[in-house]
């Protein structure tokens, strides 16, 4: 039992559930309205794996000559239709040319099975978005940041480690999606705890092969009880309702199978962070159950290009869609004065 409800707290962020309609019933298919200073087109672009990767590209109407452009995916579990169009619609109504993006395995991008996750994959899922913005012809390909939220702020790290053509980057109520599934909320998890969730999840390997299929990871209730972890209950209402439910959106109306943590329990992402020579501007919500990645993240950052924002009185998910939480003043600044 101890080792299932590690399982369970740990995947409880990224699970979903049952059917439901989707909630904005019109051409617009997105949760957020939509903004009329900006164009949107699909777009897909394929990464190193081969994996199509299915984007809305936002554009300021009337843009003419090469401009700045931004990448935008998360949260994790979540599809281009929530939050990450939100900031990117933002974005652009700014000025800037900005991408959202289904991660591998989810949403309208390619890759089976579905549902997984792969903290390799979804790095480099966001170099491959700069790979699409750096050829098109009204991005300057020397000005090109990204946004990661959730646990795609985590990835983002991740990559701007990696990939020096992000010149500059920024995470939005950031999970490290390694040491949670590694460690478990506020590293609870011991060296035994794990061994024996890994035990689990591995014999849980052997049914999949056997019967053809994915056992899937328990979601989030379709009725809360009142009983459920504060975490919980602020994920159901912007996952669950009308505010943020999207019928492809893994959380909304789905589940991640249950063995996508493994090659996360195994991967650090964060391991060369320290390295990260392009700005980066980390945003979390003080009472945020999550601070502590972004805390702990921030730390290991050097040079004087890093900075720190915490916004008073906002959750783990304000920092999703409350445009009153949310500080675009502040990222539209950071991305100006990085992206010159």
């Amino acid at each position: 039992m101890k080792t299932l409800l590690i399982c369970i707290m740990t995947f409880i962020l990224i699970l979903g559930g049952t059917n439901m309609t989707n909630a904005k019933e019109n051409d617009w298919d997105k949760t957020f309205k939509k903004s009329d200073k900006v164009e949107v087109k699909k777009v897909n672009f394929k990464n190193r794996y081969g994996i199509t990767l299915a984007g809305d590209l936002y554009t300021p109407k009337n843009v003419k000559g090469k401009h700045a452009a931004i990448a935008v995916s998360g949260p994790f579990g979540a599809v281009k239709e929530q939050a990450s169009g939100l900031y990117a619609q933002t974005m652009a109504e700014r000025g800037f040319i900005a991408l959202a993006f289904d991660p591998s395995y989810t949403g309208e991008s390619s890759g089976e099975p579905r549902n997984v996750a792969s903290p390799d994959i979804n790095t480099e899922d966001f170099s491959a978005a700069v790979d699409f913005l750096s050829v098109q012809k009204n991005v300057d390909s020397d000005k090109i940041g990204i946004i990661g939220i959730c646990g795609f702020g985590g990835m983002g790290l991740n990559a701007a480690a990696m990939d020096t053509r992000i010149k500059a980057t920024v995470t939005s109520t950031m999970y490290d999606m390694s040491r949670v599934n590694a460690n478990g909320y506020f590293d609870s998890m011991d060296e035994k705890a794990r061994y024996e969730l890994k035990e689990t999840l591995n014999k849980q390997r052997t049914e999949d092969y056997k019967t053809g299929t994915y056992a899937k990871a328990s979601g989030l209730p379709e009725k809360l009880t009142g009983e459920e972890p504060l975490l919980v209950k602020e994920y159901w209402e912007y996952y669950k309702t009308p505010r943020g439910f999207h019928k492809r959106s893994i959380n909304s109306n789905g589940n991640w199978n249950m063995t996508s943590s493994l090659s996360f329990i195994n991967m650090p992402i964060l391991s060369y962070s320290s390295e990260i020579q392009n700005a980066v501007l980390m945003i979390h919500g003080e009472k945020a159950h999550s601070r502590y990645f972004s805390e702990d993240a921030f730390k290991k950052l050097k040079g004087d290009n890093k900075e720190f924002l915490i916004i008073k009185d906002a959750n783990h998910v304000d920092l999703y869609d409350n445009l009153e939480k949310i500080p675009f003043d502040k990222i539209e600044s950071f991305f100006k004065e990085h992206l010159k």
